[in-house]
């Protein structure tokens, strides 16, 4: 039996505790790199995770931003009538139309008038300011041109159009056309307005609803100038009411007096 075991070491007691403490110390490296390894992948996991929840923020911000940007701008100015310009078609004569624009906003709003035909029309007044709530009656004078032959404009729209822009002031600010300019980026387009020619001898709708306003203008008018007179001297550039087509007209002459005296 012992010449069957000559080859073999035997552990005392000793030697086996001995060898089984040094175990762990063997296969420390082992162990460590397990260790480094759940490590990186928590943080690659993490890292993930917060580039994710970055992706996505970004992805909400911009859809945000996308939606904003297709909703349609809030107005400030309601107009009646909304998006024309109504005229009785009357040929070699001044026409007059009318508008209504009421500040629809919680601000103080400015708005004013540009025409594609500023030489035949002119607005009445050409601009101001409106707190809110507040409505102004605009009348429209427009020269209307003789046909040419075989022309038909009643019921037709005409390619004369007017533009109403809208700019949110601070209460106090004196009105001055320069306001648009300074601001270009605060100013919003309310409408465009197309002239339509009406048949002045034959009753409608539109016919009746202008020659009211019409009168209502030229009530809203006298109250304007009655309270002007009344609180003094009028001063430019409180929305007084300025006929620039007269003033137009008349450096115009100006002009062509101070060309004839130089040809002279």
């Amino acid at each position: 039996m012992a010449g069957g075991f000559g080859n073999v070491k035997l552990e005392t007691e000793d030697e086996k505790v001995w060898s089984i403490c040094r175990m762990p110390f063997w296969n420390s490296t082992t162990i460590s790199s397990d260790v480094d390894n759940n490590s990186n992948m928590h943080h690659q996991t993490q890292l993930g995770f917060d580039t994710a929840s970055t992706h996505h923020h970004h992805s909400s911000t911009s859809l945000s931003s996308l939606a904003m940007s297709l909703l349609p701008t809030r107005r400030r100015l309601s107009l009646d009538p909304t998006n024309k310009l109504f005229f009785p078609y009357e040929p070699g004569k001044q026409a007059r139309s009318a508008v209504r624009i009421k500040n629809i906003s919680k601000t103080h709003v400015a708005f004013k008038f540009q025409t594609t035909a500023p030489k035949s029309c002119y607005m009445r007044p050409p601009g101001g300011i409106l707190t809110p709530g507040e409505s102004s009656l605009a009348t429209v004078f427009k020269f209307v041109e003789p046909p040419v032959k075989g022309e038909k404009f009643l019921g037709q729209k005409s390619r004369v159009k007017f533009k109403i822009m809208s700019l949110k002031v601070e209460p106090g600010t004196d009105y001055i056309p320069e306001l648009f300019d300074e601001q270009k980026d605060q100013v919003l387009v309310e409408q465009i307005l197309q002239v339509v020619f009406l048949d002045k001898e034959g009753p409608s709708r539109e016919l009746e609803k202008l020659n009211s306003q019409l009168v209502e203008a030229e009530a809203e008018l006298e109250t304007h100038k009655n309270r002007q007179e009344d609180s003094g001297p009028r001063i430019v550039g409180e929305g007084l009411i300025i006929d620039e087509w007269k003033e137009r007209r008349e450096r115009y002459l100006a002009r062509q007096q101070v060309e004839g005296l130089e040809l002279v």
